[in-house]
């Protein structure tokens, strides 16, 4: 419980401005850090390159009807004519099991017909077979990139007009980057792409732009009006913003994470699905991704171009200008305050005394003082003398 207690303190703290952490004053960091990933990603991509499913490049597809077959056994009896691929092996009913690989040589195709009928005991008619062109995968990959340069489209004239084009720019950055990496992942692995990594790509753009979009709203209610001041500037009432849905973000991408990591780990490890592993290993890496780049890029990306602006810049000079006045101003009380000090000290030890002596002429002064004040003595009235008053 303290723990909990201890993290709702900090995220108390971020929102009110008592502790913040400075994302945007180091911005280079975050930039060369990035630099360096999307160089690893490219450098997959562009090297090794991605490893296309049977939908992309096209194959043979098996359908073997037979009782109580598993898929470790079709598995197994297809995994030699591969050629380097992951075959999907899928369970169909409850007696039969479609087998998908990528292969186009139809003489080849004839051969593991007559394996598998071998391998797994079953007859040359109880397989059905047939050969898949690459034509549904390329249709599959204009329709992915169509709807993916019309979704660009749509959020920065979104973007440009409920907030400005600035905002624009930084979150179709932060897409493009979270792409690549999510893209570049897939190359370094070697997972095959899917119609599941298409569908995960266009995905984690939503998840991404979310939370651009709440951090960007934010920063813009903390820098309205900022120009009407000189105690910060934009920069620096970005990162407040910031750091204000820090705690927010990091627990929407933790409570997104745990169950794609399920989908990942137990669907795509354990149980073998090969769909759901598509899937998940892109919504993983893409949220992971979009996280950073929501605080690490597109908002120290907007400030940098927001304070390119002539309003900005008038306005850190104001700002440098009102903190160095402050300065100056503290040196001086500083000084006129160590002035003072021994100006007080001066005055009460005018002949530069010991404190004995001093304390000693004090004191006589003050019984001269007291000795020298006259003192006039009350005067009663006694009882039995008469008032003066005449009695008749």
């Amino acid at each position: 419980m303290s723990r909990l207690s201890d993290l709702r303190n900090v995220g108390h703290r971020l929102y009110n401005g008592d502790v913040e952490f400075d994302f945007v004053g180091r911005k280079k960091i975050w930039y060369m850090t990035s630099a360096v990933i999307l160089l690893l990603a490219l450098g997959g991509w562009l090297g090794r390159g991605l490893s296309y499913g049977i939908e992309f490049e096209g194959g043979a597809v098996y359908t073997v009807k037979k009782e109580g077959i598993t898929v470790a056994q079709a598995h197994d009896a297809i995994e030699p004519f591969t050629q380097g691929h992951e075959p999907i092996v899928q369970k169909v009913g409850g007696d039969q099991v479609r087998i998908q690989i990528a292969s186009k040589d139809t003489a080849n195709f004839n051969e593991i017909t007559q394996a598998l009928s071998r391998d797994l005991g079953v007859a040359p008619s109880d397989i059905n077979s047939e050969l898949v062109g690459p034509s549904w995968g390329e249709e599959i990959s204009k329709k992915a990139l169509q709807g993916l340069i019309i979704f660009m489209i749509l959020v920065v004239i979104y973007l440009t007009f409920a907030f400005e084009w600035r905002m624009a720019v930084a979150s179709f950055i932060a897409l493009i980057h979270d792409i690549v990496i999510t893209v570049g992942v897939y190359a370094l692995i070697g997972f095959e792409v899917t119609p599941g990594t298409v569908i995960g790509l266009l995905t984690i753009l939503g998840y991404s732009l979310y939370d651009t979009v709440v951090v960007f709203d934010t920063v813009k209610e903390t820098t309205r009006g900022i120009t009407k001041q000189n105690k910060i500037t934009f920069s620096q009432a970005a990162n407040r913003g910031l750091n204000q849905t820090l705690v927010r973000s990091i627990n929407t991408t933790v409570v997104a994470l745990l169950p794609v990591g399920a989908l990942l780990f137990v669907g795509g490890g354990i149980l073998g699905a090969g769909m759901l592993k598509d899937i998940a290993l892109s919504l993983f890496v893409g949220l992971a991704a979009g996280a950073f780049s929501s605080i690490f890029i597109a908002t120290p990306m907007y400030a940098d171009l927001k304070e390119r602006t002539p309003e900005m810049r008038q306005l850190a000079k104001r700002v440098a200008q009102h903190r160095a006045a402050q300065e100056r101003a503290a040196a001086k009380n500083a000084e006129t305050g160590e002035r003072g000090g021994q100006s007080d000290a001066d005055e009460a030890n005018p002949g530069g005394a010991e404190p004995a002596a001093a304390g000693s002429a004090s004191g006589s002064t003050s019984a001269t003082g007291t000795a020298g004040v006259r003192r006039q003595a009350s005067r009663s009235r006694s009882r039995n003398r008469p008032s003066g008053k005449r009695k008749h």
